[in-house]
């Protein structure tokens, strides 16, 4: 699947977890801003990792700002982040959902 435009989901309230994706060119990008990055931040990118590779997406950018996200939480955001840029919102993926 391939990235068409720029799209943002999340808001930057406590326990949400804002994304902006962009189109890539060099692979998967992640730029993870988040106060428990030290603690979470390996399982964070793994969320984001797994989930893009579940898409098929091969080159974003991601700018992730974590504000103490679950990883339900993470999952929800990136998924509607996903359906923005892919313009595949009233398509979801029922397979990833599950």
């Amino acid at each position: 699947m391939e990235i068409k435009h720029t799209a943002l989901a999340g808001t930057l309230e406590s326990s949400d977890i804002q994304f902006t994706l962009s189109k890539g060119d060099s692979g998967v990008e992640i730029n993870l801003d988040s106060q428990v990055e030290k603690q979470f931040g390996k399982q964070i990118r793994k969320v984001i990792t797994d989930l893009l590779a579940e898409y098929g997406i091969e080159n974003v950018k991601v700018r992730a700002v974590d504000k103490g996200a679950l990883d339900c939480t993470i999952k929800a955001r990136l998924i509607a982040a996903i359906q923005r840029a892919t313009d595949t919102k009233n398509q979801p993926n029922w397979e990833v959902l599950g």
